[in-house]
């Protein structure tokens, strides 16, 4: 289904059902000028979600591409676009609104369907409103809350966006909501870079530098190795072993993985260049795997995404080394500017990632619960705040008398 609506100024506005209804390029050219751009909202990975059939109606995730065109329709420019999905729950979206839901439910209202735009199963910040300009992207936002209007639906949420976004959003009168992330960069805190991991030992205070130390050697100790391998150089059966890991780790948990094996086999195939992985082995054997994301940013600096990890053996500690100490070995090695570590996790900081915000907008169209909503996320603000001030306060790094 392809729907027009006009819109001020003469903009279109096409909702798709499928990536495929979109060229590649076009979607990536536009995404290549955003500020904060990411290997996750280029059009082959959100074509993978879909065509692997992980985030599709039958999971919970019906997507609808928003699309802003001007000029005419055989020579339209698209100037700004989104991904956003239709959900019956709130699963893997990691901005938990489940309290919003039940509340809904306890007054004879629906909450679900409700729509998303973002990355789904995927909780790093970045783009998500592409757009030519300002005015682009508060039109395309105009544009979802009458779409999710004339749809009836409960609401409208835009997850882990970037300052852009959320300026537009707040300019249309969405409400935000802060929480909270771990983010280790490359420059120590007088500025300069990190040359060698033992550079980025030598920044932390004692206790922590000790501490990473002895995690190492438990892994070094009980004869574990590393290698590691980035994209065409990662093997077929490098990633059927990264597919183990990764569905064990959902298994254990009484999940099914969120993303198929055929997902990841378009990665290989159409994204190879923004993964590398590191497989952990004993006497010859892999025994674990950690798979990272890269993406270039506009200014052309390199960023690592922690995002996937497994194993099939127990052994102290190899979790933080697996996806903690030999990525960053790597960035520091590699000059990558900063390593995202994912949602939540104060244990984090031990290793250095330190507290970041993270911003979400919602709107709901209910306006009683719009309210509440709104007092609640006031409450919630203070809170986010006096929690990064206690982070912040807990710095692992040296202090300036050494300590």
């Amino acid at each position: 289904m392809t729907s027009r609506k006009k819109d001020r100024d003469d903009y279109v506005i096409r909702v798709l059902d499928t990536p495929w209804n979109i060229a590649a390029s076009t979607w990536n050219a536009l995404l290549s000028r955003q500020a904060r751009p990411s290997p996750f909202m280029r059009h082959e990975y959100l074509a993978a979600l879909h065509d692997s059939r992980s985030a599709i109606a039958r999971t919970g995730w019906l997507p609808r591409f928003i699309t802003l065109w001007r000029g005419e329709e055989d020579d339209a420019e698209l100037i700004a676009a989104c991904p956003l999905y239709v959900k019956s729950h709130s699963y893997g979206e990691y901005v938990f609104d489940w309290a919003w839901a039940n509340a809904y439910e306890q007054n004879g209202l629906e909450y679900y369907p409700k729509a998303v735009v973002a990355v789904p199963f995927t909780p790093v910040p970045g783009a998500r409103l592409l757009a030519v300009d300002k005015k682009a992207r508060q039109t395309l936002v105009h544009g979802l809350i009458q779409w999710c209007e004339a749809e009836k639906l409960s609401s409208l949420h835009l997850l882990f966006a970037s300052d852009e976004d959320t300026a537009a959003c707040e300019e249309a009168g969405l409400m935000l909501r802060h929480t909270v992330q771990f983010h280790w960069t490359s420059a120590k805190p007088d500025g300069t870079r990190f040359t060698s991991f033992d550079d980025f030992l030598t920044s932390l205070n004692q206790e922590k530098r000790k501490k990473i130390r002895q995690e190492r050697r438990k892994v070094a100790e009980a004869g574990v190795t590393f290698r590691w391998a980035r994209g065409a150089d990662i093997t077929d059966d490098d990633w059927d072993f990264f597919y183990r890991c990764y569905e064990r780790t959902y298994l254990e948990h009484g999940n099914a993985p969120y993303l198929t094996r055929d997902f990841f086999k378009r990665m290989q195939t159409e994204m190879p260049e923004s993964w590398l992985l590191f497989i952990a082995e004993r006497k010859g054997v892999p025994i674990a795997s950690s798979l990272i994301a890269l993406g270039e940013q506009a200014d052309g600096s390199l960023v690592a995404y922690g995002r996937y990890w497994g194993a099939l053996e127990r052994v102290d500690c190899l979790h933080f080394e697996a996806c903690y100490y030999q990525p960053l070995a790597w960035c520091i090695e590699h000059g990558v500017v900063r390593f995202e570590g994912g949602a939540q996790g104060e244990h984090k900081m031990a290793r250095a990632l330190m507290p970041v915000k993270t911003t979400s907008a919602h709107w709901l169209a209910h306006a009683g619960f719009a309210d509440a909503v709104e007092r609640f996320l006031q409450r919630e603000d203070a809170g986010i705040g006096e929690y990064m001030d206690h982070l912040q306060a807990r710095s692992p790094f040296r202090q300036v008398d050494g300590s």
